[in-house]
């Protein structure tokens, strides 16, 4: 019997509605969501996500609640057991991670620290 793949990220239920929400109203065909992350900001690194028309060849795909993400492998290591999610509240609304990797985030909330999760811990998730 095959042991079931670990997921690199996971959606909770209403990070999942949103983005089926914003996918069905895309002028263009969608496959999935491509999250990453770049560096800049003043805490050294800034989430990244956008609608992909389609699969890079070496994309980690993880199919969450009826959602596809597109993981770029660069950045595998920096979100191996992150959980997004989307918040709304009374002054604004948007996609949060809860990221075990992460060690810090600056005061404007756009860029956080992250520490890459070891080879080893991949290896033992999988």
């Amino acid at each position: 019997m095959a042991l079931p793949r670990f997921k690199v990220m996971s959606l909770t239920d209403a990070a999942a509605t949103r983005v089926r929400e914003i996918m069905a109203t895309s002028p263009t065909p969608v496959v999935g969501l491509r999250v990453g992350v770049k560096n800049g900001g003043c805490a050294g690194m800034s989430y990244t996500m956008e609608m992909a028309q389609g699969a890079a060849p070496h994309d980690e795909i993880v199919d969450d609640k009826g959602v596809r993400i597109l993981i770029d492998p660069k950045a595998i290591l920096f979100l191996l057991g992150t959980e997004m999610d989307f918040q709304s509240g009374k002054m604004s609304s948007g996609f949060v991670f809860n990221n075990p990797n992460q060690t810090s985030a600056c005061g404007c909330g756009e860029s956080v620290a992250i520490t890459p999760a070891s080879p080893e811990a991949v290896a033992a998730s999988h």
